[in-house]
């Protein structure tokens, strides 16, 4: 008997716990992708920009792991459940990056995290799959707020300036939502027929459309040097340059923009958006010990 599995009787780890759906092969393709995310992150950090070595190299021994482990198992659905998760994955990743959530990094390091989760039956594509994009986008949502508060401190008048302009040209918008709001207590006080948090959705969701909207414009826009840019950074507008324009568009820029950006000395305003991959690791590390509890 192997080791792992000799662990496993001696700490008494049965079918209800954390663990239960996670065999060794399972450990093992998290252990690459925890790998593999934490490169990601260092790399985001310093370079605001993940490497196609670090999401594709993912993607290849994921599915070589799983074809290597059938081959020796004489199952290939191991494989096959893999690499459908790797192509369900893929069209989230996509899907949210045309859809502007993630950048061309973060999709791709999606990918390969579609060949790590446990399937044993179409179903799982559902549970699982949905299940982990989810849990993702909320770890997302928590990590940026946290993060955000740091940038906005760190830069605080600034920001300040910008939350009074902001709020100052939205103001009547939220004054209807303050009306709202008593509105909604009333139907509470008087039909029972909406819970008392609910009146307090709308003059929140208020405060953070003019929150993200002020740390955009303070904080996350930024002129810089031609010879700083890199491919897929974010235009704020489209550049005109002689008889060229220059398009804002999902994908960024080019390299061909940056040459002729720099050929005419053009400095550009760039949108510049919080270091995802945090979130990616916070989703994996929950998953792995709570998947079978939540998914």
């Amino acid at each position: 008997m192997c080791s792992f599995c000799m662990c496993l009787l001696l700490l008494n780890i049965n079918k209800c716990d954390c663990f239960s759906l996670f065999m060794y092969e399972y450990i093992f393709l998290y252990a690459l992708a925890f790998f593999a995310i934490l490169f990601a992150v260092v790399q985001d950090f310093r370079f605001r920009e993940i490497s196609n070595w670090v999401t594709f190299s993912l993607v290849a021994f994921v599915l070589a792991y799983r074809l290597a482990y059938s081959v020796f198992i004489h199952d290939f659905s191991f494989f096959l459940f893999g690499l459908g998760g790797v192509l369900l994955f893929t069209a989230f990743g996509y899907a949210l990056y045309y859809g502007r959530v993630f950048a061309g990094g973060d999709a791709k390091l999606l990918f390969g995290l579609g060949g790590i989760l446990p399937y044993s039956s179409l179903l799982d594509y559902v549970s699982y799959g949905l299940g982990f994009i989810l849990l993702l986008l909320i770890s997302g949502v928590a990590y940026t707020l946290v993060y955000s508060v740091f940038i906005a401190f760190r830069n605080w008048s600034s920001f300040v300036n910008s939350f009074k302009i902001n709020y100052s040209k939205n103001k009547l918008t939220f004054l209807l939502l303050v009306a709202l709001f008593f509105i909604v207590l009333l139907m509470k006080f008087w039909l029972n027929i909406v819970p008392y948090w609910f009146s307090f959705v709308f003059p929140f969701m208020f405060f953070i459309f003019i929150y993200a909207r002020s740390l955009e414009q303070s904080c996350m826009i930024k002129l810089t040097e031609p010879e700083k840019l890199t491919e897929g950074d974010w235009l704020v507008s489209d550049i005109r340059i002689g008889k060229n324009i220059i398009r804002k568009t999902v994908h960024g820029l080019s390299y061909s923009d940056i040459i002729l950006l720099r050929k005419y000395g053009k400095k550009v305003l760039i949108k510049n958006g919080i270091p995802f991959a945090p979130a990616f690791l916070i989703a994996l590390i929950f998953s792995f010990f709570f998947i079978d509890k939540f998914f």
